[in-house]
């Protein structure tokens, strides 16, 4: 089937216009992807779906759905392999010796177009972020302590906070107007919490934002969403290049494990327990870069294989010894133990005699919840 020329054709379809011959609706431009609700059958929600026109890939948070513009159409029209591609390429037909020729520099031609704009945005992307992070002031003394002692995580006095966290007194959050194609409406200016996302070499490619309201519960900011009724704008948002990279928040010089979850607050509660000896504490930023892509197919979904071509994911240092996925209990939890496996495995693939596991705080909670709910023992028998 690699042979069939169709497949190349295929590939050259533009995606955005490929979901309007499809009929998707619902999407929005958020951060240089179309996202909304999955098309696919059962599947719905509000934005777990995502596609990336630039590198011609789709993906579901939920059902799993990932793939090119094939599997595009695949899911939404529920047909099979050739019934996809023959809905977009026509039927099959013989070509000749120089016809496959032209095909297949067509092919290589959109390959290497598609690559150099995806390049070419992901260099705007790290350099906005390097932009924010350098506007940023130290942590220290600032409302982050006073957020992070909100979420129990209680900074030692006169202990500097991790290098990874800066303080922006004043950051817009805007969202796409759906009114005004490529414009974007205000929603909140305030102070946020700036964390570095640092690449596998140890450069800066991306910062982790959260906006703050100490009035809140939790800290965080609580914003209407000024086009969806009764739902709220995310208090988080990711700028530069995350994949294969992490928040380091903290490394001692004898680490030989690693202790991941996807956020910071559930990656600082575990720092707090202390519960591995020479362990290192590392946020993934998000389940998406701490698994990478999966196998997927008939009996696959659940089954946690790891796709071993994607050289994006995050995969640790040669220094670790034992890797440790921290699972969030208020996500499916299915999935989500499906795609921390084969994170794990891709980084047992990569690092041979690595030892890995995963650990729960128990279903509807995360590492956080628990460390918020806990008692003050200095008070008790008072």
């Amino acid at each position: 089937m690699n042979e069939d020329p169709r497949i190349d054709i295929a590939h050259q379809v533009n995606m955005e216009q490929l979901a309007d011959r499809l009929g998707i609706t619902g999407l929005q431009r958020v951060a240089g992807e179309m996202v909304g609700p999955c098309p696919g059958a059962g599947c719905g929600g509000i934005d777990r779906f995502s596609i990336n026109a630039r590198k011609g890939v789709i993906h579901c948070r939920r059902c799993g759905a990932a793939g090119d513009q094939i599997e595009l159409v695949r899911l939404v029209l529920g047909l099979d392999f050739i019934g996809a591609l023959e809905w977009l390429a026509g039927p099959r037909q013989e070509l000749t010796p120089a016809q496959k020729a032209e095909a297949a520099r067509r092919a290589e031609e959109h390959r290497r177009q598609r690559e150099a704009e995806a390049a070419q945005h992901r260099r705007k992307s790290i350099e906005q972020a390097r932009r924010i992070w350098s506007g940023g002031q130290p942590a220290d003394d600032s409302l982050v302590i006073d957020y992070l002692t909100r979420r129990g995580i209680r900074p030692r006095v006169g202990v500097p906070l991790p290098r990874c966290f800066r303080f922006e007194p004043s950051a817009r959050l805007v969202v796409p107007d759906p009114r005004r194609p490529r414009e974007f409406k205000t929603v909140h200016e305030g102070p946020a919490m700036l964390a570095a996302i640092l690449s596998p070499d140890g450069q800066l490619s991306g910062v982790h934002r959260t906006w703050l309201d100490l009035a809140q519960p939790k800290g965080k900011l609580v914003a209407p969403h000024p086009f969806k009724p009764g739902q709220t704008v995310p208090a988080k948002k990711v700028y530069g290049s995350k994949k294969g990279g992490a928040i380091r928040i903290y490394t001692p010089r004898d680490a030989v494990c690693l202790v991941m979850a996807e956020g910071i607050e559930t990656t600082l509660s575990a720092l707090a327990a202390r519960g591995i000896p020479s362990a290192a504490y590392w946020a993934g930023v998000d389940l998406g870069n701490m698994a990478g892509a999966r196998e997927l197919g008939p009996g696959k979904k659940f089954a946690g294989i790891p796709d071993l071509s994607d050289r994006d994911a995050f995969v640790p240092p040669p220094w670790v010894q034992r890797l440790v996925y921290v699972q969030d209990g208020d996500s499916e939890p299915r999935l989500t133990r499906a795609k921390l496996l084969a994170g794990l495995r891709r980084a047992k693939a990569v690092r041979p005699g690595l030892t890995a596991a995963i650990v729960h705080p128990g279903a509807g909670r995360d590492l956080n919840d628990l460390l918020m709910g806990a008692r003050d023992i200095s008070t008790e028998g008072k």
